[in-house]
C-alpha cells in the first residue's frame, strides 16, 4: 500500500488550487489583500488536502509566537479558578494560545515559570499569583515580553498593573460591623502574605482605627477553608472573643462561619457577624448567605487582553511605559451581618 503524505505543506496547497505559494499565506492571513475567488479556491484545497496553518512557525518568523503564559498558584480556589476561566476565554478570542504554569507563592517558583516562558518565545506572561522578582520580570521585558501583574503594583518597564483598592471596602466593613453594634472586631488572614492580602488587612486596621474601634488578628496558613476552620479555633477561644470578623477570602469566610456554628454553637449574625470577600458562587448559597465584596474579574480579564493586543498593534513596549488599572470592588449584601 502506498504511504500516505502526512504533513501538508502550504506549496501542495498552491499546486492543488493552482496559485502562488504567496497566495496561500494571503488567504490565511486576516486583513490580507486576496480576491473572494481566490480565497474560496485555496480553502478549497486547504479542505481536501486537510492543510491546518502552522501558527507557531508563522510567530516565529514574525517573532510572535501567540503564546501567553499564565502563571498562577492554588488554582484550585474558586476565585483563581473564575479568573483563569475569563483569561483563557478571552485570550482564545483574540487568537492567542494560553499556556498555564501552575506554581506555589516562592520568588524562586514563579521566577522559574517566568523562565520558562522565555524559553517559549511567549508574547507574554499574566502573574496571578506569588510574587516575582523584578530582575526575572525585567529580564522578560528585554527578551520581547509583555507583563500583566494582578492584584500586584511593580514599575516594570512595558508592563500592566492591574489591581483592587481595598481602602473603600474596608471602610464600608467597619462601617457595617458598627452599625450591627459590634465593639470587638477581628481580621482572619492567611500567612500567604502577598501584597494584596496584606493590604485588605492593613486597610481595615486603618479603619477601624479611625472609627475608634479595636481589632484583633489573626493568620494561619494558605488561603483555604482548612485555614478558616483553624482561624475560628484561634479566635473564638479568645477571652473576649471578636463579635464581628473580615475574613481576607470567601474560603477562609466559609470555614470559619462553618466551625463557628458547628463547633462553638454561635447563630450568624446574631451572636457573630462575619464579611468575606471576593463573593465567590458559595458565598451566595443558602448555607452562608455571607456578606462579601465582589471583586471584577470579568473586567480584569477583558482589560488585561485589550491591553495586550493593543500594545501589540501599536508596538508600545518600546515606549518603556508602566501602565496601572485600578478598580473597585463592590459590596454584596446578604445576611451574615446584622442589618445588612
Amino acid at each position: 500500500m502506498q504511504n500516505e503524505k502526512t504533513v501538508i505543506s502550504a506549496q501542495d496547497v498552491a499546486d492543488r488550487a493552482g496559485v502562488s505559494r504567496s497566495a496561500v499565506s494571503r488567504a490565511f492571513t486576516p486583513g490580507a489583500s486576496v480576491s473572494a475567488t481566490t480565497r474560496a479556491r485555496v480553502m478549497k484545497a486547504a479542505e481536501e488536502l486537510g492543510y491546518h496553518v502552522n501558527h507557531l512557525a508563522r510567530g516565529l518568523v514574525r517573532n510572535r509566537s501567540g503564546i501567553v503564559c499564565l502563571v498562577v498558584s492554588e488554582l484550585a480556589t474558586p476565585y483563581r479558578a473564575s479568573l483563569v476561566r475569563w483569561l483563557t476565554q478571552f485570550l482564545q478570542e483574540a487568537g492567542k494560545v494560553a499556556m498555564l504554569i501552575n506554581t506555589d507563592r516562592s520568588d524562586n517558583s514563579v521566577s522559574g515559570a517566568l523562565q520558562q516562558a522565555i524559553n517559549f518565545r511567549a508574547d507574554a506572561s499574566i502573574i496571578l499569583s506569588g510574587m516575582p522578582d523584578s530582575a526575572i520580570t525585567r529580564q522578560c521585558y528585554k527578551h520581547g515580553q509583555r507583563i500583566i501583574l494582578i492584584n500586584r503594583d511593580e514599575a516594570v518597564p512595558g508592563s500592566l498593573c492591574i489591581n483592587l483598592d481595598s481602602a473603600a471596602a474596608a471602610a464600608t466593613a467597619v462601617m457595617a460591623f458598627a452599625r450591627a453594634g459590634c465593639r470587638r472586631l477581628a481580621f482572619a488572614n492567611s500567612l500567604a502574605g502577598t501584597p494584596s492580602l496584606m493590604k485588605r488587612e492593613s486597610d481595615f486596621l486603618t479603619a477601624a482605627q479611625a472609627a475608634g474601634l479595636p481589632v484583633m488578628v489573626e493568620r494561619f496558613g494558605t488561603t483555604s477553608y482548612e485555614s478558616g476552620q483553624i482561624l475560628a479555633h484561634r479566635l473564638l477561644t479568645r477571652p473576649q472573643r471578636p463579635d464581628a470578623i473580615f475574613c481576607v477570602t470567601d474560603l477562609v469566610a466559609c470555614g470559619l462561619m462553618d466551625e463557628a456554628r458547628h463547633r462553638f454553637g454561635l447563630r450568624v449574625p446574631q451572636d457573630l457577624c462575619l464579611i468575606g470577600f471576593d463573593n465567590i458562587a458559595q458565598a451566595g448559597w443558602s448555607s452562608y448567605h455571607l456578606t462579601t465584596f465582589a471583586q471584577p474579574v470579568e473586567q480584569f480579564a477583558r482589560d488585561a487582553v485589550d491591553w495586550l493586543m493593543q500594545a501589540e498593534r501599536e508596538e508600545s513596549l518600546e515606549v518603556q511605559q508602566h501602565d496601572t488599572r485600578l478598580y473597585q470592588p463592590d459590596v454584596v449584601w446578604r445576611g451574615s451581618v446584622r442589618g445588612g
